[in-house]
């Protein structure tokens, strides 16, 4: 079904309304409170989740143990990655992540600043990164830190087919140098060679193991490198595929309120944030569903 004719529906085990955003991917989730989703209710969102690949649910007011158990029944959770100065985030919790730019006597409470986010998968740096990610606005600045996503089955999908025979076989290394947010990542030595840098190798064309979809699987920009071309070819196949990225159509932008919580499918979307006022408050806690298989 198009998803520009696709109208709002409602799950006939519960009162949970799907309303697509008209975009090649994202849908939001209605009259639902997240800390009170029985297993039908539940099972709709689920649906909806490989549907639509990410999802919006405003106006709720969670808790970090909240935040935690909602995420939870997506599958275990990963341990935040240690921050920049070395330290977890919030003590007793560390499957909290917490995204800001607020500092508390000189010291950041969490990671990425005010900065651009350029488009990435979380983690895919590594042998199996996470099924998901869900982000949580605690505090949002007046304007400026707009998340976008992208769609990749879209963007593999609007490959030429010379194109797509071209990368069907290839293998691309992940960078795992950097952070989304250009910082170098806790314990890495770093490199910009990115036939040398560290990071996980993947297959460039994956199959969600969900939906059995075919996905461009790109990762991130900066390091990445096919494996087995010249440092040259390899730059410029990557450019020509980026070109796609860029394109709008392939993506929905989301303006934040406080008590959002979206939750995207980090096999088959990418995702960027826009740069902020660093004087604005901006404070959102993460979570990540563990990977369980690697891209294939």
């Amino acid at each position: 079904m198009n998803v520009e004719t696709r109208a709002a529906t409602t799950s006939r085990s519960s009162s949970i309304e799907i309303i697509p955003t008209g975009r090649q991917l994202g849908a939001e989730i209605r009259h639902v409170d997240l800390r009170h989703l029985d297993d039908a209710g539940f099972d709709a969102l689920l649906r909806a989740f490989h549907t639509h690949s990410v999802l919006l649910v405003r106006g709720q007011a969670l808790t970090d143990q909240d935040l935690i158990a909602f995420s939870r029944r997506f599958g275990d959770l990963d341990w935040a990655p240690v921050q920049e100065n070395g330290r977890r985030f919030v003590d007793g919790l560390p499957e909290i992540y917490i995204v800001s730019n607020v500092k508390v006597n000189g010291e950041a409470i969490g990671s990425l600043g005010a900065g651009e986010a350029v488009w990435h998968t979380d983690m895919s740096y590594l042998d199996t990164p996470p099924i998901a990610s869900a982000l949580y606005a605690l505090e949002i600045p007046p304007v400026g830190g707009n998340t976008s996503f992208c769609s990749m089955y879209a963007v593999y999908d609007a490959l030429p087919l010379e194109l797509k025979r071209r990368i069907a076989d290839l293998k691309i290394k992940h960078d795992g140098t950097y952070n989304s947010g250009g910082f170098v990542r806790q314990g890495v030595t770093p490199t910009d060679d990115p036939r040398t840098s560290p990071g996980a190798i993947h297959p460039l064309v994956c199959t969600h193991p969900d939906s059995g979809r075919q996905m461009l699987y790109l990762g991130r920009r900066r390091n990445a490198y096919l494996v087995g071309l010249e440092l040259a070819e390899s730059e410029a196949l990557l450019d020509e595929l980026w070109a796609y990225v860029a394109r709008p159509e392939f993506a929905w932008e989301h303006v934040w309120k406080v008590g959002d919580l979206v939750i995207w499918d980090n096999r088959c979307t990418m995702h960027r944030r826009d740069p902020f006022d660093d004087h604005a408050r901006r404070i959102m806690h993460r979570t990540q569903i563990k990977g369980t298989n690697r891209p294939h």
